[in-house]
């Protein structure tokens, strides 16, 4: 089974091929993408730990299109000062299809 930990957006994922991750908006007009920042890579039961990057290491995935994730509410209140501000907000996100990890 191959296994690779790749960096995004400020995040990791752990991904393997056929995987369907939610990462977040990536300003990309074609539809494959390639990830070369992979920090680990796990295949045929040998891993490798990149220090910090693994060498020569990719992640293939095809962009199945865009979304919005779950509305998170912002609520700021003072005491005794009437003051209260709420807001909301919604990140938009890539979907994306694993489809190889090469080495």
């Amino acid at each position: 089974m191959e296994l690779a930990v790749i960096k995004t957006g400020g995040k990791q994922y752990l991904v393997s091929p056929g995987q369907k991750i939610q990462i977040e908006r990536l300003e990309v007009k074609r539809k494959e993408i390639v990830f070369d920042q992979v920090l680990l890579l796990s295949k045929d039961g040998k891993i490798k730990i990149g220090k910090p990057l693994v060498e020569g290491a990719k992640v293939i995935g095809k962009i199945l299109g865009e979304k919005k994730g779950k509305k998170i509410i912002i609520l700021k209140h003072r005491p005794r000062s009437s003051y209260r501000v709420k807001k909301g907000h919604r990140q938009i996100l890539t979907e994306v299809e694993i489809t190889k990890i090469e080495s």
